[in-house]
């Protein structure tokens, strides 16, 4: 799995977070299950072909510590942020979305819903 930065332009004095680019099936699935946890400068970015509710929920089985989790569309802009609980089974956006970044709890407040994106491959 290769590494992109991502950028919040809205925040341009916040530092990039370097995730994994996570694309096909197994690699998303997987997400962080088992992961110890994040530090801030750290996480993945699960990656689909198309804008959708379902197909980017995530599910929480595995996974032992909370995370922030943004959903971004295809247009690089931030359709929804939360905390996901561990021990939750699922959580689903807003809005459709085609990336979904999964980083530290530290980082909830770093972005907003209509935040634009700049994703560095």
């Amino acid at each position: 799995m290769h590494k992109v930065l991502i950028k919040n332009l809205n925040q341009p004095e916040l530092e990039p977070i370097q995730v994994g680019y996570c694309s096909s099936f197994f690699q998303r699935l997987k997400g962080l299950m088992f992961h110890p946890p994040l530090s801030t400068q750290e996480g993945i970015l699960l990656v689909y072909n198309r804008d959708s509710r379902m197909d980017t929920s995530i599910h929480m089985l595995g996974v032992f510590t909370d995370l922030t989790v943004v959903w971004i569309n295809s247009s690089n802009v931030v359709v929804d942020v939360l905390l996901a609980k561990r021990g939750k089974l699922a959580y689903f956006p807003k809005e459709p979305a085609r990336y979904v970044l999964e980083i530290s709890p530290a980082r909830l407040n770093d972005f907003k819903i209509g935040d634009k994106i700049q994703i560095d491959t």
